[in-house]
């Protein structure tokens, strides 16, 4: 394998202007009523779709100190066929999907349209901005290896 190089550390200025977007998202999503269990629900999501192992270990370990059952993340990959998440947690989950795979722009339309339906405008694009940063992180972590301890 090639040495990687931890970008993050390579570029600081950049990623710590990442950490702070980060930040500021995670402000935006609970000046919307979004509570810190959905958010890592999304960060999670978004992490499992994208194969992200360092981001999947750090999430789920934040979700567990949020609050979030271990029973439901255990089945978040198979979100849709329990009735273990709410309709504002299914509505994000989707969305944040929607927003990670871009490439099935019906999905995408379905998904944003339900979503408005149960979330609110500041929820929508709370949602959205949570997937977009978590998608970042992921890409910074998958492409420079970091390693899971």
């Amino acid at each position: 394998m090639t040495r990687r190089i931890f970008i993050d550390k390579q570029s600081p200025k950049a990623y710590h202007a990442l950490v702070q977007t980060s930040e500021a998202v995670r402000a935006t999503a609970a000046d919307a009523g979004l509570e810190r269990t959905v958010v890592e629900l999304i960060n999670l999501r978004v992490s499992q779709l994208n194969g992200c192992a360092f981001c999947l270990d750090l999430h789920t370990r934040a979700a567990v100190r949020a609050g979030e059952d271990i029973r439901r993340l255990g089945v978040l990959t198979a979100w849709r066929d329990t009735d273990l998440f709410s309709p504002l947690e299914r509505a994000a989950l989707a969305l944040a999907e929607a927003t990670t795979v871009l490439s099935d722009a019906a999905a995408q339309e379905a998904a944003y349209a339900d979503a408005v339906e149960v979330l609110t405008e500041d929820q929508t694009a709370a949602v959205i901005w949570v997937a977009v940063t978590i998608n970042a992180f992921n890409r910074v972590s998958v492409l420079s290896k970091h390693p899971v301890h």
